[in-house]
């Protein structure tokens, strides 16, 4: 018998695992995703706009877009229907969209053919599949076979860092959980890492809510009209914030130069200097999760325990920081008060890239600032 294989706690809350990559912000990371709808709804409508967008870097249902190579299979469609659905997109091709109306099934070649796909094209962010049951081979519609059919597409798409959206169709019954309403089992919904359901308010008349959920998102649900072929949300999107942890780290450390304690105590800390409210359990995560930015800015840091407790050690190496010493972060200032620096924006556009937007680690504190924060170049 093979032995299991396990780590501990420690390790694994210790261990900088390489960063979840969006493929649409808020929407779509690597990973299998559902998009469902009844049929004629503009299923395939919404997937060919996301494509295009992902492959023009534009943006799509108000999310922005990380821009790369995308290829959708259109399986129950002709090129010349796809030809004609492009022309009411975009009068531009791009270089970074394919197609394909024939492709082998789950489990008999499909798998090889994206994996040969995404050798040949390296910087491919996103497939999508439409519609799901043109890839199928399983007959039973059980939870144990839909699980393990799209087992394999998870894994695949885990495998490539990639997204795989699968269209698919709703079933006819209503459902108060739109996610009930996914034809099938519950072992598709329970596969995949996030779905999103849309459905008309009214059969025909192209308004709609889209709900989506997943385990990387924020559940959501918005209204979205469909107009001049292309789904628009009606609602105003609430813009992710923007992930400025690396900036407070960084400026705190050029000062502190080193930093050796709890993670509490540098809550505190960061707390006197920013006035935002960090979290010790956060805090830790966001480390970890920042490494390699971090290291970038030249911060370095550590776990070790000391008489039962973890410790933090920090360092700063001026070598090793990109910024070359510029403060990347705005600090909060009382409403009477200047600031007086004068490489202060220039510095934050100049050093910011495009990381992954953070979840909100922090809280403001109650005192009477005014705050103003370095935005990085993909959020502005």
């Amino acid at each position: 018998m093979k032995k299991l294989e396990t780590k501990s706690c420690e390790e694994i809350m210790s261990t900088a695992y390489k960063p979840l990559a969006y493929c649409v912000d808020g929407l779509l990371t690597q990973g299998l995703y559902i998009l469902a709808g009844a049929p004629k709804v503009g299923k395939s409508w919404l997937a060919l706009d996301i494509c295009l967008s992902v492959a023009k870097g534009e943006d799509v249902l108000k999310h922005q877009t990380h821009i790369g190579t995308a290829l959708y299979l259109c399986l129950e469609d002709s090129y010349q229907r796809i030809q004609n659905r492009l022309y009411e997109l975009t009068d531009e091709p791009t270089e970074k969209l394919y197609f394909a109306i024939m492709s082998e099934s789950l489990g008999n070649g499909l798998e090889t053919q994206i994996e040969t796909f995404k050798s040949h094209h390296p910087d491919t962010k996103l497939i999508v599949i439409d519609t799901l049951q043109m890839v199928r081979n399983e007959k039973d519609c059980g939870y144990g076979a839909d699980y393990k059919e799209l087992s394999i597409l998870k894994a695949l798409a885990d495998k490539l860092a990639i997204t795989i959206l699968l269209v698919h169709h709703t079933r006819k019954c209503y459902d108060s959980d739109p996610f009930n309403m996914i034809s099938g089992s519950t072992g598709i919904s329970g596969c995949v890492d996030g779905n999103m359901v849309l459905l008309e308010s009214k059969r025909g008349s192209r308004e709609a809510t889209l709900y989506c959920v997943g385990r990387d998102i924020e559940n959501q649900e918005y209204r979205v009209l469909f107009h001049e072929h292309r789904w628009t949300p009606c609602d105003e999107i609430v813009p992710t914030p923007p992930d400025i942890f690396s900036f407070a780290i960084h400026d705190f450390m050029m000062e502190q130069q080193s930093f050796i304690g709890s993670a509490t105590t540098l809550c505190d800390l960061l707390y006197q200097k920013f006035n935002r409210k960090y979290y010790p359990n956060r805090l830790s995560r966001d480390l970890i999760q920042h490494t390699e930015e971090l290291q970038r800015y030249g911060v370095l840091f550590s776990f070790r325990r000391s008489h039962g407790c973890r410790i933090l050690e920090l360092e700063y190496i001026e070598s090793g920081d990109s910024s070359d010493g510029r403060i990347l972060w705005v600090e909060v200032i009382e409403s009477t008060g200047t600031r007086n620096s004068e490489n202060v924006d220039s510095a934050l556009f100049q050093c910011c890239d495009d990381s992954e937007t953070g979840d909100g680690n922090f809280e403001m504190g109650d005192g009477n600032f005014i705050e103003t924060t370095a935005l990085p170049l993909s959020v502005l």
